[in-house]
């Protein structure tokens, strides 16, 4: 830990895992010490003894390319050679040694390129070293504030264990290819990764210029009901206003068509609508900016006809998070509550047209969930949480409060919500399932008003969500039951509905056209109907972290899978969810087959299944040992299906009756780590693969499923898909100072001309393709608020599909063409 650096409390589970980890690593760094140690002995074999009786050093291999992370020491070359393709090496063994230098004969099969003797000069031995560690870095590393910046399910590591920011050093890359312009080598974690370059390109034939295509935010798939509340309104135009990550999503629902507003830095938790309804405030978390400095959180006030942003409210005066807020009726809505997330949820009331901040106080130890003006008096607030509903009198600078008491009656553990009815009373809806009446009193001291607990009404069974009041003066009400519920103005039942289960618990309840009712749910759902029709979803989506993300070979349809056990099927022309289905396990990853019928999914148990897409069946699966899957990935021509596991292995089923037969065709072993990519050749025959100890290997599937051993032979193999993050052609899309983690997912377009990135920086980065410069240049965009997991371009190129983790986002992109860029892009890094 660097000094001065917040310690993160780490619970005892990942600290095992950051152990098991550690051991991961160093067992790789002995494996490659042994290497180097049997190099160095069969060098001394090859080299004539001097005349003296001693051994020279032996020379110098040629200079290194490429450091990405903080290596400071130039070590040598590694080799290639790993374990036969049969039998895994036992624990603990070494790898076979690597190749002699290209300054020594070349015996056939091994893992370097025959070229000329190298010119450098004999180095001293000592270069023969190699530092593991990042002491050596002149540039310290600060670690990444991030509430949920994790890429530990497939590329190992914790938040924990591991600094998130990228750091600049300036001697943390080199840029130069070896002397004979054949390879080139990064490094990662001190680990050095030699990548060949194709015959085609040079060092001189890259792009370094940004893309002329750009990306534009199309679609926002999901809303985030599960753990956020007045996160859903009806603006002025008649669009529905409702927050998912960071971006507001505004949509008008007969024309089937967003809006987004798009200035916030992080998630956001909860929304106002200004009593002209065209004035929007949105209250964000705290965030990072791109470099990992920390953004303190800060509430927007927006129009939402033009989306320009029209003031912002407390920069730097909240703390973690903006919880609640509220805008005064009484006075045309010039001012504006704020409940921020520290732990004493300071309260503070703003004046809107000048952002300026009149009064601040401390409000309770326990969470606050509501905060609301008095429509008729904007010097009386009410807030409500755990244990307690406040009525708090403004005056001045002065904000002061008398607390609830409940008397005869049992004090709930939550008061979730409250609303104001057509008499001036309070009514709150609480864990217990009541709704309580608090009536009001004769003006006390002061003049203002206070409020004694009259009535207790059951409502629901479980605790009361949501409280609405309908244009009508009628009261609606919705729980845990999932029921909604319509009471007379003296809380008598008039009607009620019950969701259906898949849809979760009333959220939040708003009033759409005539007798129209818009209902948010708390598994993340938009529903429109009316107490007598039902209701219908007009907006779905994952309600747990999602990983797993396949396109449709021919079709603009994509599959999403994750932490929730749901398999969706979207349609991106009519951005709607064609269908879901349970899988009974966290689902990891996905693919079609290029006939577009089947999908395989990989399971976080070991198991695989291959699903008719059009009737849901399972036609085939298994189990190949028990750890998750990373990757599923079909051959061009459907004939084979690799999978790739945490167990080190990729597993080959030859596949045949279009997708609807699997038969165990082989095992890929060689690899040292699990694995985390892999993709096809354009033939069909050959895999390309990468591991979490950042290994790349290449595999004849066609010929017995083989380790090629000579990686160099196969620099000219064209690639059907491009997502291994690790390879020549994508080097370039790595930032200084990287921990090899940073970088969850990658794919290439289908016209081989752009590179998309998912990175852990809540960014969706759009690069050249190849992308073989160190600091290549990128168009980024941000909008998630949680790591980015996976992207995936649609089968025409016009569209990118990206997920958010642990903000259950879902986003489509339209990829715009451009003239060529000039330079000046704001956007780019």
């Amino acid at each position: 830990m660097e000094p001065g650096a917040e310690r993160v409390p780490v619970s005892p589970p990942e600290r095992l895992r950051c152990l098991e980890d550690e051991l991961a690593l160093v067992k790789a760094a002995l494996g490659d010490a042994l290497r180097r140690l049997g190099h160095c002995e069969r060098l001394l074999q090859l080299l004539p003894h001097a005349p003296n009786g001693t051994v020279p050093d032996p020379p110098d291999p040629p200079p290194q390319s490429i450091s990405v992370g903080t290596q400071t020491e130039e070590p040598p070359e590694s080799g290639g050679h790993r374990g036969g393709p049969q039998e895994p090496p036992p624990p603990g063994s070494p790898p076979c040694p690597p190749a002699p230098p290209q300054s020594s004969p070349e015996p056939p099969g091994m893992d370097s390129p025959p070229t000329a003797p190298s010119p450098a000069p004999p180095a001293p031995r000592k270069e023969l070293l190699r530092r593991h560690s990042s002491s050596g870095s002149s540039s310290p590393r600060r670690p990444l504030s991030r509430k949920a910046a994790s890429s530990a399910n497939l590329l190992g590591g914790t938040p924990e264990s591991r600094p998130k920011e990228p750091t600049l050093s300036p001697v943390s890359r080199r840029g130069n290819y070896n002397l004979e312009g054949v390879s080139v080598k990064m490094f990662l974690r001190g680990r050095p990764i030699t990548m060949y370059v194709p015959s085609a390109l040079g060092p001189g034939g890259l792009r370094a210029d940004l893309p002329p295509e750009r990306l534009q935010l199309e679609w926002v798939y999901g809303y985030r009901g599960r753990d956020s509340r007045s996160n859903l309104h009806v603006v002025s135009s008649g669009e529905l206003v409702y927050p998912m990550a960071c971006v507001v999503v505004l949509l008008h629902v007969p024309l089937r068509r967003q809006r987004h507003y798009l200035r916030h830095s992080d998630c956001v938790r909860c929304l106002a609508v200004h009593p002209d309804r065209l004035r929007v405030a949105s209250g964000q978390a705290a965030g990072v900016d791109k470099d990992g400095k920390a953004l303190p959180p800060v509430v927007h006030i927006w129009d939402s006809a033009t989306l320009q942003t029209l003031q912002q409210i407390g920069l730097g005066s909240f703390e973690r998070g903006v919880g609640s807020l509220a805008f005064s009726c009484a006075d045309q809505g010039a001012h504006l509550c704020v409940v921020d997330e520290s732990n004493e949820h300071m309260m503070s009331v703003w004046d809107c047209a000048r952002g300026a901040k009149l009064a601040e106080v401390k409000s309770t130890n326990e969470s606050v969930l509501s905060v609301e003006f008095n429509p008729r008096d904007s010097g009386s607030i009410i807030t409500s949480g755990k244990s307690h509903v406040y009525f708090w009198t403004w005056s001045g600078a002065a904000l002061t409060k008398k607390q609830g008491i409940f008397g005869k009656y049992k004090k709930p553990k939550f008061i979730h919500c409250f609303i104001f009815d057509g008499d001036g009373d309070v009514l709150t809806g609480d864990s217990e399932g009541n709704i309580l009446t608090w009536t009001r009193g004769a003006a006390g001291k002061g003049g203002k008003e206070w409020f004694q607990l009259s009535q207790q009404t059951r409502a629901h069974e479980g605790s009361v969500f949501a409280l609405s009041r309908r244009r009508d003066g009628a009261v609606l009400s919705g729980g845990r039951d999932r029921r909604l519920r319509l009471w007379s103005n003296r809380l008598g039942a008039v009607a009620e509905v019950e969701l259906p289960e898949r849809f979760g618990a009333v959220r939040t309840i708003a009033e759409g056209p005539g007798d129209e009712l818009l209902v948010g749910t708390t598994r993340n759902a938009l529903l429109r109907g009316t107490l007598s029709g039902g209701f219908t979803p007009i907006v779905q989506g994952h309600t747990d972290e999602v990983w797993g993300l396949a396109t449709h070979p021919s079709a603009l349809l994509f599959l999403t899978c994750g932490h929730d056990r749901q398999l969706c099927l979207w349609d991106g022309t009519e951005h709607t969810l064609e269908w879901s289905m349970d899988l009974g396990d966290t689902g990891l990853c996905a693919d079609f087959h290029p006939g577009g019928q089947v999908v395989a999914v990989g399971l976080m148990t070991g198991r695989w299944l291959a699903l008719d897409t059009t009737t849901h069946h399972p036609l085939a699966g298994g189990s190949d040992g028990n750890e998750q899957l990373s990757v599923v990935r079909f051959s061009p021509d459907g004939s084979f299906l690799a999978i790739g596991s945490h167990d080190n292995f990729i597993y080959i089923y030859s596949v045949t009756e279009g997708g609807r037969k699997f038969t165990r065709f082989g095992r890929c072993v060689g690899h040292s780590s699990f694995i985390t990519h892999l993709d096809w050749s354009k033939d069909g025959r050959f895999i390309m693969s990468n591991s979490g100890d950042y290994e790349i290997l290449y595999w004849d599937v066609a010929g017995g499923c083989k380790l090629l051993r000579n990686r160099f032979e196969s620099r000219d193999r064209e690639w059907a898909t491009y997502t291994c993050v690790l390879g020549f052609h994508v080097f370039g899309v790595w930032p200084d100072g990287s921990d090899g983690t940073d970088i969850n997912s990658l794919c290439r377009s289908h016209h081989e001309r752009l590179v998309a990135v998912a990175d852990d920086f809540c960014k969706v980065h759009l690069f050249p393709y190849p992308c073989a410069r160190p600091k290549a240049p990128s168009h980024v965009y941000g909008g998630h608020g949680s790591h980015v997991t996976n992207v995936r371009f649609t089968h025409d190129d016009g569209h990118l599909v990206s997920l958010g983790g642990k903000d259950t986002s879902v986003f489509q992109w339209r990829v715009l063409g451009g003239p060529p860029h000039t330079g000046g892009d704001p956007d780019s890094r």
